[in-house]
């Protein structure tokens, strides 16, 4: 695909470096309402040109660059599986490249045979479909960091996604995008026009109004205190068979030190805490049995949990595992994770049992099994269900949590191979999106930060830094109201889907009618 011109080159560019900026760790919220700006003034001019071909080259790579500037981390982490890493990297990237070349082609064709069409109602839609497509495309779905997840932080502006959701959100923001490029770029002239100015300012202050009034309204409550065990394994360190057992005596004792400290209700360690097989070590359980058993402290860890099948073959899950409090696991369901990162943890749209059983390729990938069934735990202080890593990027599961009846939250993560990039900083910003959503109050345990906890209104506090050994003991607080959004679903992606569907049917019967 050959390269765009130099003016759309430039707008490109400059509007990869807005998206960028828009997300953590930059703290830059207000970007997020002119990131899309110079996609807007591009698709504009090439409207004008009537050029589809243009459009296809530079939707993919705005869809490139941008993308490829927010997800660089995906080879730092991908490293530590693979020196192909920048190979997944590229193919990461290309799709999202194809997936905006279509967006751009669309609202440039809808545009062209349908002048009527506003440019602030096709393109808001489309780039929201485009949101849920990349949530739902099977074994490769990647619902990272859509546009309303960058206004986490400035949650009071996103209280109202308890109505609409994330998605809601970006259509918002896309809306704003387009509102704002094309009041300052009008047809003809650079003279801006204030009222599409005023009315972005006013639903803006619309969004915080709403959101002054849910903090003053929204009735909260502590659950009580629960602590977070942050142990800073290294990526390679932690599953070396000789420092197994050290990596255990480390979480007990950490864990010890933090009860003596202070009263727990509940005790959280992260993703893959166990460095093996839970059900192999009757060692590591027999000191993790004693740990909750004599403090009375309930215990959610992760670690690797397998189910057998006759004739010796098994399904492995990256697991939850509970410890009540009399010490034992096996009376609560394991939770297998059900979002699964695609060829870390399982290789796209390749039987798991079969490439498993090819030989020298178990290095590649852990093979994991996904999860069907969704527990809820239940503490002194409440259920709650379970998120594993960037399942928090999801927002079905914890809907379904709350409407099972969940109190609160437990994500827990190892974000060690994201090393000290924006990875972390953009993960842990999903959870404020989630919070707000279903109203839970969420604790996050991160193998080596970011350890946190998040409240219904999005807020957080007891955060740790990267890179760091911590113990957190914080009140949890959550709230009992079932949201809109809980009770009717992603409403504002499915109308998305559907409406862009319906421009692109439009689109289909306007260009048979006229012919080739």
């Amino acid at each position: 695909m050959s390269g765009p011109s130099r003016r759309a080159a430039l707008l490109i560019a400059l509007g990869a470096v807005l998206l960028a900026l828009s997300y953590p760790p930059f703290r830059l919220p207000v970007l997020s309402f002119v990131a899309l700006a110079p996609a807007v003034v591009l698709l504009r001019e090439l409207e004008r040109e009537r050029d589809l071909r243009g459009a296809l080259r530079a939707g993919f790579w705005y869809g490139f660059l941008s993308q490829g500037l927010v997800l660089y981390w995906l080879v730092v982490a991908l490293w530590h599986f693979t020196p192909l890493s920048a190979l997944g990297y590229l193919a990461t990237i290309c799709i999202f490249g194809l997936w905006h070349a279509a967006l751009f082609w669309l609202v440039v064709r809808a545009r062209v045979q349908v002048p009527s069409a506003p440019l602030w109602v096709v393109f808001p839609i489309a780039w929201t479909a485009l949101e849920w497509i990349v949530g739902h495309q099977g074994d490769i779905r990647f619902p990272w960091l859509g546009l309303g997840t960058s206004l986490a932080d400035a949650p009071a502006l996103v209280q109202w996604a308890d109505l609409a959701g994330a998605r809601g959100v970006t259509l918002w923001v896309a809306w704003c995008n387009v509102m704002l490029a094309e009041a300052c770029v009008p047809r003809g002239a650079w003279r801006p026009r204030v009222g599409r100015v005023a009315v972005v300012t006013a639903t803006v202050l619309l969004a915080f109004g709403y959101g002054q009034w849910r903090a003053r309204t929204l009735p909260l409550r502590e659950v009580g205190t629960v602590g977070l065990i942050q142990p800073n394994e290294g990526f390679r360190e932690k599953w070396d068979p000789a420092h197994a057992d050290s990596v255990v005596a480390k979480l007990v004792g950490m864990s010890r030190r933090a009860l003596a400290g202070s009263h727990l209700d509940l005790l959280v360690w992260p993703e893959a805490a166990i460095p093996g097989w839970l059900a192999g070590q009757p060692a590591w359980d027999a000191q993790f049995a004693a740990l909750a058993r004599d403090s009375r402290t309930p215990i959610l860890t992760g670690g690797i949990y397998a189910t057998w099948h006759p004739g010796g073959s098994y399904d492995s899950y990256n697991a939850a595992f509970f410890y009540d409090s009399t010490g034992s696991w096996r009376a609560a369901p394991v939770y297998g994770k059900h979002y699964l990162v695609p060829v870390v943890e399982r290789v796209p749209f390749f039987p798991v049992r079969l490439f498993r059983s090819l030989p020298g390729l178990g290095r590649w990938s852990g093979g994991f099994a996904r999860g069907r069934d969704l527990p809820v735990y239940r503490a002194r202080i409440g259920r709650f269900g379970v998120l594993i890593c960037y399942e928090s990027a999801f927002e079905d599961l914890p809907r379904k949590y709350r409407r099972s009846g969940a109190d609160f939250l437990v994500n827990i993560t190892n974000d060690a191979w994201f090393g000290r990039s924006a990875g972390p900083y953009q993960h842990a910003s999903h959870l404020v999106l989630r919070a707000i959503e279903t109203r839970l109050g969420i604790a996050r345990a991160a193998n080596d930060g970011i350890s946190e906890f998040v409240d219904p209104l999005g807020g957080t506090h007891e955060r740790t830094g990267l890179e760091q050994e911590a113990a957190v003991a914080g009140r949890l607080r959550t709230s009992d109201v079932v949201t809109l959004y809980v009770r009717l679903g992603d409403w504002v992606g499915t109308l998305c889907v559907l409406a862009t569907v319906g421009f692109a049917g439009v689109v289909a019967v306007q260009g048979w009618r006229r012919g080739p």
